[in-house]
């Protein structure tokens, strides 16, 4: 083929068209005629609202997401300011509860002081005041501790009262402490007159049938004896002194086949919950055994014979 028969245009492949420069000047000077249109004569006014009518939807889509959050993120707040506001009411509640415990509480601290007042003027004037401190280790008797000892002027064998009636006996004296066996332990017994009939008999504590329980022995089975008779101390024993409540009877039994009636009674002191006392001094103080001289032996005089 001959050199002349070819065209000297490039082939359709590599046709480019008109050049960058001629459109960046088409195009630049087609955008400023239309900025100058719109300021002007507000030209592209509706196609900006139409497009943007067009747009609102998408728009509105891309939104939700960040409203979702916000939403979200106030909730959470709000949850968290509740769950603060919970908390401190809670606290508040709780510090209210153990306020109006307390306040209770001192209530009747104050009235079984009270009490014990009005019974230590009408009974002993010398009386000391003590607080029980805690209960004895020993589980299988009933005793208590208390705060007042020998420098205090505690003797042993002191009776030892609450608002309410006797409680129980000192029968270990240290010199800041005591210990007070109490009317229900086991190895106690008291003299007791009922008061409505002004028999006398012995009560003996009884932690056979109740920890906190009392037995009225040796009463005969036809004795004159009935549930709700109030019992005092006779003061036979020179260490209560008379009057003194001690217990109510609360079942009698009585057999037909035994000499005696089974009788239990509870103690009208508060022995489980018992916070003040008075010690009272006994009647005839307990006299202290001498104890026994050792034996000397005889000197020998002289020599050996």
């Amino acid at each position: 083929m001959a050199l002349a028969s070819l065209g000297r245009d490039p082939p359709p492949f590599f046709r480019q068209g008109p050049s960058a420069l001629s459109r960046l000047a088409l195009f630049s000077a087609l955008a400023l005629l239309l900025m100058v249109a719109d300021a002007r004569f507000q030209m592209m006014q509706p196609l900006r609202a139409t497009i943007a009518t067009a747009m609102y939807p998408l728009q509105w889509l891309a939104l939700q997401p960040l409203h979702l959050s916000q939403i979200l993120r106030a909730r959470s707040d709000a949850w968290m300011a509740n769950e603060d506001a919970m908390r401190v009411l809670g606290e508040q509640l709780f510090a209210e509860r153990q306020r109006s415990q307390q306040s209770g509480q001192l209530s009747l601290e104050n009235q079984r002081l009270r009490s014990l007042l009005d019974l230590r003027a009408r009974i002993a004037p010398d009386a000391l005041a003590a607080q029980v401190l805690y209960d004895a280790a020993d589980p299988y008797t009933r005793k208590v501790v208390l705060d007042k000892g020998q420098n205090q002027g505690v003797q042993l064998a002191s009776p030892v009262l609450d608002e309410r009636g006797v409680l129980g006996q000192v029968t270990r004296v240290f010199p800041l402490s005591s210990e007070v066996t109490l009317i229900t332990d086991r190895d106690h017994a008291i003299p007791v007159v009922n008061v409505r009939t002004g028999a006398r008999g012995v009560a003996y504590g009884d932690t056979v049938s109740h920890a906190d329980a009392m037995e009225l022995r040796f009463m005969a089975a036809n004795a004159d004896v009935a549930v709700g008779d109030v019992l005092t101390t006779s003061g036979v024993d020179g260490v209560y002194p008379a009057g003194l409540p001690v217990a109510r009877i609360d079942k009698v039994e009585r057999r037909t086949e035994a000499v005696f009636a089974r009788i239990e009674c509870v103690p009208l002191a508060l022995v489980s919950g018992a916070s003040h006392v008075l010690v009272l001094s006994p009647q005839f103080a307990p006299v202290a055994r001498p104890e026994p001289e050792p034996e000397r032996k005889p000197l020998r005089t002289g020599g050996r014979r």
